[in-house]
């Protein structure tokens, strides 16, 4: 299926949740990233949602810096 991450186009699995998107596409572990699906933010305890053709996800990472 077909969401579009950070306005970008992604072809990710049926069963990918927010979890799965934010580890396979960073490379990373999730802390320090906010989310957000269809202009909603979704709290890390809620990560484990699928997401659905046609979502807009949107991730920001915190950065360390001045």
């Amino acid at each position: 299926m077909d969401v579009t991450v950070n306005g970008t186009s992604r072809s990710v699995p049926q069963e990918a949740t927010v979890e799965w998107l934010v580890v396979k596409l960073l490379d990373r572990h999730p802390a320090g990233i906010a989310v957000a699906v269809n202009g909603t933010v979704v709290p890390p305890t809620s990560w484990r949602q699928t997401l659905s053709e046609g979502d807009r996800v949107e991730l920001v990472m915190a950065l360390q810096g001045g």
